[in-house]
């Protein structure tokens, strides 16, 4: 079947995307006003794209009204945020983190959960996040009715019994999106295959 994206919906072309593109690492976004308000806020437009300097990239995309997010607004504002991870312990307090609370009110507050300071930026992580990225912004581009927020990480958080030998992170088991309006997955079933040399693979067709 063919689906010609010009002839259909924002709405119906979102759920043909987001479906397809799965699992989506979920960014858990804490940002902080100018009156010092921390903002809490999921994205499923997320990912890491560099690593020399480290840069990730989230995707915001405006809220019902047509206006920019808060998180948007606090990014501009600040060129800072932290990007926290989702494990499953957290999915139900980052499903209330992503209703429309009002600016003046802090998702943290709402969802009982504490703040942990950050190191090299002024806005705190969540402090019950196995791990957690503190980020500068580096760029913004307008894409349509998103912006794309770059950002380059400055600090990394990861909690102590995650952390094996030569900095291998062990155990760890973020949740991922795989659909609209809410299909998640757990990343806990997975296999390994070992990468193969062109002359291996050679030696294997001969």
């Amino acid at each position: 079947m063919q689906i010609d994206p010009s002839i259909h919906s924002s709405a119906d072309n979102y759920k043909v995307l987001t479906n397809l593109v799965v699992p989506r690492p979920i960014a858990w976004v804490t940002s902080q006003s100018q009156s010092g308000i921390v903002n809490l806020a999921p994205f499923s437009f997320f990912n890491a794209v560099g690593t020399d300097p480290l840069y990730i990239v989230i995707s915001i995309g405006l809220n019902e009204a047509g206006e920019a997010k808060d998180t948007a607004k606090n990014i501009r504002a600040n060129g800072e945020f932290v990007v926290n991870m989702v494990t499953e312990n957290l999915i139900e307090t980052m499903n209330i983190s992503a209703a429309d609370f009002p600016t003046e009110q802090s998702e943290l507050e709402a969802t009982h959960l504490h703040t942990a300071p950050s190191i090299r930026i002024k806005t705190p992580r969540v402090a019950e996040a196995q791990a957690s990225m503190e980020c500068k912004l580096f760029s913004e581009q307008l894409l349509g009715a998103n912006t794309l927020f770059i950002g380059e990480v400055v600090m990394f958080y990861v909690a102590d019994h995650l952390i094996g030998s030569n900095l291998h992170i062990n155990n760890f088991a973020p949740i991922g999106r795989l659909g609209s309006p809410s299909i998640y997955c757990r990343t806990t079933n997975r296999f390994e295959i070992e990468r193969i040399t062109y002359q291996q693979w050679l030696k294997g067709h001969n």
